[in-house]
């Protein structure tokens, strides 16, 4: 994340031509990031153990919020946990306690770098480069897919806000810096570092 933060300190803010208010922003954030695997044929027990800790493991395709924390299922068989880095998080050894024989917990928190696109031209942005139709009517909110953005690996979800995006660390600059080109004629504004419990706020 510390070249996301140079990004956001030197990037020069730009904006509308109508009100002076930037009609698209980028934010960024930290956060504690645990994938889940089931293993073979213990899918239902290991939903049942995050369901008994208070995490909802939502379908494939889809993203389940449940206090603090945000469940994501885009693989057959694996969730992301995002959850805001502070004590109350659950580590990954806490989560791959709780697995048992159901499942496993890998630590990704420093492997995946958290942003989020808000505003009205958000789609239009990501349409430039994104092979999914991201259109509400198509991907509402609650909607999370896998995929790629100017040629990055990149996790897309729905949330009332905005867009987030979940994309590997060391190629987080490059989509950074393709989202604030791609996103000048929309007005977009200098990126800004909010908390994770921000980005999914009703």
């Amino acid at each position: 994340m510390h070249s996301i933060r140079r990004i956001i300190v030197s990037a020069p803010e730009s904006r509308s031509e109508a009100g002076g208010a930037a009609r698209l922003e980028l934010r960024c954030s930290h956060a504690t990031i645990v994938e889940l695997a089931a293993h073979r044929g213990r899918t239902a027990g290991l939903t049942a153990i995050a369901a008994g800790h208070g995490c909802t493991l939502p379908s494939l395709g889809h993203a389940a919020l449940s206090g603090e924390q945000l469940a994501l299922g885009v693989r057959p068989g694996r969730w992301l946990v995002l959850q805001p880095r502070d004590a109350r998080a659950t580590t990954w050894a806490q989560w791959e306690a709780r697995c048992g024989q159901a499942g496993t917990a890998v630590d990704l928190s420093s492997g995946l770098a958290v942003l989020q696109l808000c505003g009205p031209e958000a789609q239009a942005v990501l349409a430039r480069s994104c092979r999914l139709d991201l259109d509400p009517q198509h991907f509402p909110k609650g909607r999370a897919a896998a995929t790629i953005v100017a040629q990055v690996a990149t996790v897309i979800v729905a949330l009332p806000h905005g867009l987030l995006l979940l994309t590997p660390s060391t190629t987080a600059r490059h989509l950074c810096e393709w989202l604030l080109v791609t996103g000048r004629p929309f007005g977009i504004g200098s990126p800004r570092e909010i908390g994770l419990s921000e980005l999914f706020a009703e």
